[in-house]
């Protein structure tokens, strides 16, 4: 039942922001290498409030992230198995991937890539 409430808040929201314009705060990465082809809205990554709370180390040594938008080969069941976000992602450190639309929240068409600014100068020098 709370699922289900939460489920409904989860689509409430998201129809309110389909009346707002399209945007991306500031280096959103947008992930729809297999979203769309799956059946699922694209990933609204916000690499910038990950970054401001973990060091690139984290998630692109550790976890195995490559260094550029779309080069990932994710898939939920790699995320399930607790690799790439489900490291995080598993119900105990974050949100677990059953609350699909917390991650795929872009809207449909949207290609893999980074949206808002993409220049930093580098780890450390902005």
């Amino acid at each position: 039942m709370r699922a289900l409430r939460r489920g409904a808040a989860v689509a409430v929201a998201l129809a309110a922001l389909a009346a707002v314009p399209a945007q991306a705060e500031y280096a959103d990465v947008v992930i729809n290498r297999r979203a769309e082809k799956e059946g699922m809205p694209p990933v609204i990554f916000p690499h910038w409030f990950h970054r401001i709370r973990f060091r690139c180390r984290v998630c692109h040594l550790e976890l195995g992230f490559e260094m550029r938008a779309g080069a990932n080969d994710i898939t939920m069941a790699a995320i399930a198995e607790g690799r790439f976000c489900g490291a995080c992602h598993n119900g105990e450190i974050a949100w677990s991937p059953e609350n699909c639309f917390l991650c795929h929240s872009g809207r449909p068409g949207l290609k893999s890539g980074v949206r808002g600014g993409h220049q930093t100068s580098g780890p450390g020098r902005y």
